[in-house]
């Protein structure tokens, strides 16, 4: 695994996906801001695999210096592993695996810590959107269009109503972040008649 920090060049390029690092492309000054105040609110980690190999290589390397205080803090913090590959080490000091009942373990994490980030892990939301297994959405909303990629929302996410939880927030440069919490309504369905 290259020590390239998350989100460079090559990091995905599965499917022929060629723009991968594609948001160092487009500085927002409002995204470092809204990811530093959630990050005060982090006290674990819940990551897919491929997310969690990528930090693994990179944030215990980076404990000082600008990134330093998100390397100390995902250094410090639980880092909860979804994974099937019961063989293959997790190395990161505080981690450990997760998945073999996913939602009871889901359940004790939320038992066992104020606020759990999942971070990246695209392959691992997917599942949690199915199972209905999340509290909140944070989307980031960039303008521009890639045309290809990965979907945040497959066939197979639980259909659900979303409660848009505070103002979404828009930076100079046209970044929106929303924020959503999950509600136990399905959506309705009707007709428009006079």
């Amino acid at each position: 695994m290259s020590p390239r920090g998350p989100g460079g060049v090559g990091e995905d390029t599965s499917g022929g996906f060629t723009f991968s690092g594609w948001q160092a492309g487009y500085p927002s000054s409002g995204v470092g801001s809204q990811v530093t105040e959630g990050m005060q609110q982090l006290d674990a980690l819940l990551l897919g695999r491929r997310t969690y190999d990528i930090f693994a290589a990179y944030w215990p390397q980076h404990t000082d210096g600008p990134s330093g205080e998100i390397g100390q803090l995902f250094d410090r913090v639980p880092k909860y592993v979804a994974t099937r590959d019961a063989d293959r080490a997790l190395d990161w000091q505080g981690s450990s695996r997760v998945g073999a009942d996913l939602a009871s373990e889901i359940a004790d994490l939320r038992a066992r810590h104020r606020e759990v980030h999942v971070i990246g892990s695209i392959d691992f939301v997917h599942t949690l959107l199915a199972e209905g297994l999340f509290d909140q959405l944070n989307l980031w909303v960039y303008p521009i269009l890639l045309g290809a990629g990965k979907k945040v929302f497959r066939d197979d996410a639980l259909p659900s109503v979303l409660e848009l939880l505070e103002t979404p927030v828009t930076d100079p440069e046209g970044v929106t972040l929303f924020r959503y919490g999950r509600t136990d309504r399905t959506p309705e369905v009707g007709t428009f008649e006079d």
